[in-house]
């Protein structure tokens, strides 16, 4: 099976062992391709011996640290077809990813974030309010995984809205002439967790004020969580509050990264992040790198057939998580569906929402 062919199917619709065939075919020729075409990824392959034969699963993929891409700018195509430079997020003094793509690579996650979404909320372009700074989409060649994320986001929305204006600050003339404007129309929200909740709900907040989407919004959201914990804001009060304060009917959590564009992991009706056809989730042992059964925690390790231009196909996250089921949410969608429990002990912060909060506090 090929990209096209994949876009061609729903993005949840692979059981376990046609999915698992896809994936291993397609992630071995992702490795023979970045081994030809980067030589730093190819002596970390003859380093750890690595022979395509036997490889019979995603697991048997060599993994890459996700903190080796600060340490290198790693690609397997020429520098001349390089397109356009990802950064991570990172807070003053950290080194940050650098992630190269080339035009097919950029293609394919439009294609393949487009894929995913549209399966929760239709074809259709809706009205999108942005809960973010346009100020953010500064550099066009050189995003970092904020603006990237807001300009991929932006595909699924008509006349895009912000909700914050050039020093953050919550612009509710322009949040209300939005919802004026789009009044009984369905309408979409995108933003970052911790942004959100302190520029937009806070603000609300504080002001008195309550908006009304009229139970026809949902909202899409993404990053770190760890100062909201420190705030005691669990996913359940957040989404609480944001539908309370908002007459929201639907929020989506979902997890992603720089290093992996595209591949994204949304949370369903029943609040379980699930992996789609084009990315799988494994659990790693910290102590030994062995696979963890279903319903244990460890390290998450993303796998994923969209990075073309650079070997981040296997990626050893800095998260630990534990999965929780396969092919049998209540929500219907197959593959893979997990929970996120937070960032590793004295791991750097990296997520958009917790490097944006953290650096907001050394104002």
């Amino acid at each position: 099976m090929d990209m096209d062919s994949l876009l061609n199917i729903p993005p949840y619709s692979l059981k376990r062992e046609e999915k698992e065939a896809m994936l291993t075919g397609m992630l071995k020729e992702l490795t023979e391709k970045h081994r030809q075409g980067c030589r730093e990824y190819g002596d970390i392959l003859n380093t750890l011996g690595y022979n395509a034969s036997e490889v019979h699963s995603p697991a048997d993929i060599p993994f890459l640290p996700v903190r080796l891409f600060k340490e290198y700018y790693l690609h397997s195509v020429p520098e001349e077809k390089i397109t356009t430079t990802m950064t991570s997020s990172g807070t003053s003094g950290q080194q940050v990813s650098r992630i190269a793509l080339d035009a097919e690579t950029s293609a394919h996650q439009k294609k393949v974030l487009h894929h995913i979404i549209a399966s929760y909320i239709g074809e259709k372009r809706v009205p999108l309010l942005i809960l973010d700074s346009k100020a953010t989409l500064r550099d066009r060649k050189s995003f970092g995984a904020r603006g990237a994320g807001i300009l991929g986001f932006s595909i699924f929305g008509r006349d895009v809205t912000y909700a914050l204006d050039a020093e953050m600050q919550l612009d509710l003339q322009a949040v209300q002439a939005f919802l004026d404007k789009h009044r009984g129309e369905p309408k979409l929200l995108f933003g970052y967790t911790f942004i959100i909740w302190q520029h937009f709900y806070m603000e609300l907040q504080r002001q008195g004020v309550s908006l009304d989407f009229e139970g026809n919004a949902r909202l899409f959201h993404i990053g770190g969580w760890k100062k909201l914990k420190e705030m005691a804001v669990d996913d359940a009060t957040y989404q609480r509050s944001l539908k309370e304060r908002c007459l929201i009917n639907s929020v989506h959590n979902y997890y992603g990264m720089a290093e992996q564009l595209g591949s994204v992991y949304v949370t369903c009706e029943y609040g379980h992040m699930h992996a789609s056809n084009f990315s799988d989730v494994l659990i790693r042992n910290p102590l030994d790198w062995s696979l963890q059964p279903q319903g244990k925690q460890g390290l998450i390790e993303l796998v994923s057939v969209l990075p073309g231009s650079y070997p981040g196909h296997a990626i050893l996250t800095e998260d630990e998580g534990v999965i929780l089921g396969e092919d049998d949410c209540p929500c219907g969608r197959k593959g893979k569906y997990f929970q996120i429990l937070g960032r590793v002990k004295q791991a750097e912060l990296r997520g958009c929402s917790d490097t944006y909060a953290d650096k907001l506090a050394r104002r």
